[in-house]
């Protein structure tokens, strides 16, 4: 038996897609006579014809990686994506670099294990590029005798 006009009249008096009209199997004779929009919303009322529900997209699974990310799985050479510079950018990683150098450089006059002039010369040359970190500038100041 075709149900198809029942299932149209019924989608759009439901106001869902044609997918999701639910016809009870038991009373399928009666949904079959019904031809006019009156008696397809009587069928409604009387619970023979249903909308489904609504299906959702679930986000158990992003959840699920969100967390095995923030443990710091699935982060491996094969997750990469992007250029070097482009997940973490040249200047980002240059601005931390010189801001432990120079933080590192006040606490070493501050304490006088260098004086100003050393200071200024450390100072100059980390702006430079010199150093690419605090053990390399120290181990320099060390191998120059420019610590006292």
């Amino acid at each position: 038996m075709n149900l198809t006009t029942q299932k149209r009249l019924a989608a759009d008096i439901l106001k869902v897609g044609v997918n999701r009209v639910w016809i009870d199997p038991e009373q399928l004779e009666e949904v079959s006579r019904a031809i006019t929009r009156e008696s397809v919303k009587q069928l409604i009322d009387n619970k023979a014809i249903k909308a489904k529900p609504q299906k959702g997209t679930s986000s158990f699974r992003s959840k699920k990686i969100a967390e095995q990310k923030s443990k710091g799985r699935r982060k491996g050479r094969g997750s990469i994506k992007g250029a070097k510079g482009a997940r973490r950018p040249k200047k980002e990683a240059w601005m931390t670099t010189i801001r432990a150098l120079r933080k590192d450089l006040k606490d070493m006059r501050d304490k006088r294990e260098i004086n100003n002039t050393t200071y200024r010369k450390l100072y100059k040359m980390a702006k430079g590029g010199a150093f690419r970190s605090k053990s390399y500038m120290k181990t320099y100041a060390r191998d120059h005798d420019l610590l006292r």
